[in-house]
């Protein structure tokens, strides 16, 4: 079970992360329409269609690694409450009566679609300038094949929190920006007998 979390890990990893320069993609894109149409007075045909294409299928692909960093929202308020036993078996529970079968309906209308969008070039009928979307189609039916197989992982882990009464957390490849600061503050450069004071 921990090589296919650890796979599993690593696959949505490296799917989130190369999906993620879809952001700089979109900020150049929105930034050139937005100097084209308010200082040329030249709006494009297209770039509204593109940043949604490229917004929607960071989304859709980056979810499996939001799932593998426990990034969805939940309402914890409860949850974070429980023993490490129980949360894994309400995890359980829901993967498998939820999770599944929503993520494997949209496997597999979202195969449906990205074959249909394939089969004749579908375009866009929100501009003028028919970009192509049968590529955003495709993203729907990845996302939820990635989904599903970082669902499996995510039942792993239940199992193994189960048996053994810890999560098994993913390796930390990411920090947030507000960890960054507060531990590169002043108060974290200070040496000496008095440094012990100002440790949070």
């Amino acid at each position: 079970m921990l090589w296919y979390i650890q796979f599993a890990d690593k696959l949505s990893g490296w799917f989130g992360k190369g999906f993620g320069w879809l952001i700089i993609l979109m900020t150049f894109g929105v930034s050139y329409e937005v100097f084209v149409r308010y200082l040329l007075n030249a709006p494009t045909t297209w770039s509204l269609d593109v940043s949604f294409i490229m917004y929607g299928s960071l989304f859709m692909v980056g979810g499996a690694y939001t799932l593998s960093r426990g990034g969805h929202v939940r309402g914890d308020f409860l949850y974070r409450l429980w023993k490490p036993r129980t949360q894994a078996a309400v995890d359980l529970v829901l993967y498998i009566f939820f999770f599944f079968p929503g993520i494997l309906a949209l496997m597999i209308r979202g195969w449906d679609y990205a074959e249909r969008a394939w089969s004749y070039g579908e375009v866009s009928v929100n501009s003028p300038a028919g970009v192509p979307i049968y590529q955003f189609k495709t993203a729907m039916a990845l996302a939820a094949l990635l989904l599903v197989i970082q669902g499996v992982a995510q039942v792993f882990r239940c199992i193994l929190c189960m048996r053994e009464g810890y999560w098994r957390l993913p390796e930390e490849d990411v920090q947030e920006t507000e960890d960054m600061l507060l531990h590169s503050g002043p108060e974290h450069e200070m040496t000496g007998p008095d440094s012990d004071k100002h440790k949070l």
